[in-house]
């Protein structure tokens, strides 16, 4: 190759798809490296080591094509990012050493079967992300973000025949993308296989009809980005299970067999659909990610060391871009509104270039428009806005002891508390899944408690870890914990503040989660710890600011313990400042015992 034929975006562009046919045509083997993005970069790194020797004609749409000439959903990929032949390279040998080729094995296309999810792995914040939407989406920002005019007549090419370039318009603008979690009557599916296993048969599924305008036109474009990452894929499981979800957010999680050198991945729920939390991570990656390299000028970054920065301290050294944040930043950059079009688009184009889903042959643009609606409304509220909650498994949570009693639910209040000690805030997950163990031994070997005592506890890298959950009663308000929910902020807080976006969680988006899934009150309220029990918690700086926030309750303590312990009869009431009760109760709160009682 000579110095003045060599392009950038061709070697980047020839590097993912030289991985992603690694990935997507899996031999047989098992792999010799862990299955963590550390590996992942790793396969990129030797790629690009090795890019120089790739021949030229190994173009973009080239290596798409290999990867994807054999799927089910291969034309809905070809259309949109432009495959023009599935003869158009005789691909060589992968450029990887055997251990390198081991872990491309293993990783290969994303799946679920028998209960553990394949073709994902292990993020260094602690999440799991599946490398196929990644990857595509990846690609998709590479050739610059397209908004592709939809074949929405009788003239679409027919699925067996040679495809062809779409007819592309301008640079997409900004555009929203979100993914649910939904549960499928079919526990083994593959990405290839999401709605092409409906029965011929089928009915038009139950979708709140009113959710649609009724105003609005069909589609006539898409974005080729959002629709390979999340609009294929969320509009069909929708269109197979409109109504069934998991509590509170979108989206199963699942457990490594073992977090220093993961392999299996098994998820909670058996019965999971493939649109799991690690597939919505991965389209989300490769949404931002995407969306990121298509605004970049050339030179653009290899890949291997944008991958490094996302799962790291940042891409371009901003912390705010990266992983732990994905859910904050694609609801800054996904909107319900935009969504409903792509999701839409994605199955009008459906309906022409893949007749293996004839579930949505016969289906009008109405029905189509209402499945978009719908999906949209649950992708945008129950996933990005809902909280990132790291299971117990995540971080290394040692069994209950005993038997946990269930909660009443809904409950009423959310009680907050710092951990004081760990005093320091926690910023990543090393150091928050440390932290949590430690607490846990605490609490059950000093206290002598059947587990850690908080409902979740709240760290300083953008994630919330599950303590006891939502259905166990916790042991963090002497008296309450079977009121309301404990909530903790990892660290002191008593001269300081925890981050921002710590605090959003627990202000907006925690309790608004838990609101829409039925297990937080509308009316909830919302206090700290020393309104209820003789302590400091949750420290004088986050305790003032708790009394700015909409749901607070300014509760006296003197309040609440005469309405949960009446008093004796003899005790003179005195008079006291009316204090604003939680509790539906006749008593009369300016009526305490005149002198100070103690802690409850």
């Amino acid at each position: 190759m000579s110095p003045g034929s060599w392009n950038p975006t061709m070697m980047v562009q020839g590097i993912l798809w030289i991985l992603l046919r690694s990935l997507l045509w899996p031999e047989p083997g098992t792999a010799s490296l862990p299955l963590s993005m550390d590996s992942v970069i790793q396969v990129l790194t030797e790629i690009e080591q090795k890019a120089p020797a790739t021949e030229p004609s190994h173009t973009t749409s080239a290596w798409m094509l290999s990867v994807q000439s054999s799927g089910p959903h291969s034309h809905f990929y070809h259309f949109l990012l432009g495959a023009q032949s599935f003869s158009a390279a005789k691909l060589g040998p992968y450029p990887l050493s055997p251990k390198l080729q081991g872990l491309a094995e293993e990783v290969s296309q994303h799946g679920v079967w028998g209960g553990q999810e394949f073709g994902v792995v292990l993020a260094p914040d602690g999440s799991t992300v599946a490398v196929e939407p990644l990857l595509v989406g990846l690609e998709a920002g590479l050739q610059g973000r397209r908004v592709v005019n939809l074949p929405l007549d009788s003239t679409a090419a027919p699925p067996d025949a040679e495809a062809s370039f779409p007819d592309v318009g301008a640079t997409a603008p900004d555009v929203t993308a979100i993914s649910p979690g939904l549960r499928s009557a079919s526990p083994d599916v593959t990405s290839a296989d999401v709605g092409a296993n409906s029965s011929p048969d089928a009915r038009t599924p139950d979708v709140p009809a009113s959710l649609a305008d009724p105003k609005a036109e069909a589609p006539a474009t898409i974005d080729s980005l959002l629709a390979v990452t999340v609009a294929r894929n969320l509009g069909l499981t929708f269109l197979q299970a409109p109504q069934t979800q998991s509590r509170p957010g979108l989206g199963t999680e699942g457990c490594w067999d073992k977090l220093s050198d993961p392999r299996i991945f098994t998820l909670l729920d058996p019965k999971a659909s493939l649109l799991t939390v690690a597939f919505l991570n991965g389209a989300l990656d490769g949404v931002l990610l995407g969306n990121y390299l298509s605004q970049t000028p050339e030179p653009r970054p290899p890949l291997s060391s944008l991958l490094r920065q996302y799962y790291g301290a940042g891409v371009s050294g901003d912390p705010g871009f990266r992983s732990n944040f994905r859910r904050q930043n694609g609801a800054a950059l996904i909107s319900a509104t935009t969504l409903v079009q792509q999701v839409w688009g994605a199955l009008a184009l459906l309906q022409k270039l893949e007749p293996v889903h004839p579930q949505i042959q016969g289906m009008s643009q109405e029905q189509l428009a209402q499945v978009a609606t719908y999906a949209a409304k649950e992708f945008t509220e129950a996933f990005l806005g809902c909280p990132a909650i790291h299971p117990r498994c995540r971080w290394g949570a040692a069994p209950y002891r005993g038997s946990p009693k269930p909660l009443q639910l809904p409950l009423g209040f959310l009680y907050v508390h710092h951990t004081y000690v760990p005093a320091p805030p926690c910023t990543d997950f090393a150091h928050c899944a440390a932290n949590m163990r430690s607490m846990q031994r605490f609490h059950q070997d000093t206290n002598g408690w059947d587990d850690i005592g908080y409902s979740f506890v709240v760290g300083s890298d953008g994630y919330v870890y599950q303590g006891r959950g939502w259905d166990w009663v916790g042991a963090h308000t002497l008296s309450h914990n079977h009121l309301g929910f404990g909530v903790a902020f990892v660290g002191n807080y008593t001269a300081a503040l925890p981050t921002e976006a710590a605090l959003r969680t627990v202000r907006d988006v925690l309790p608004s989660c838990a609101v829409r899934a039925g297990l937080l009150r509308p009316d909830y309220g919302l206090l700290g710890h020393r309104q209820l029990v003789h302590t400091d918690c949750p420290g004088d700086a986050l305790f003032h600011v708790l009394s700015t926030w909409p749901h607070f309750k300014a509760v006296s303590l003197l309040c609440l313990h005469y309405l949960s312990h009446p008093p004796n009869l003899g005790i003179t009431p005195a008079p006291y400042p009316k204090a604003v009760c939680p509790y539906n109760t006749s008593l009369p709160c300016d009526l305490l015992p005149a002198q100070p009682l103690s802690s409850p």
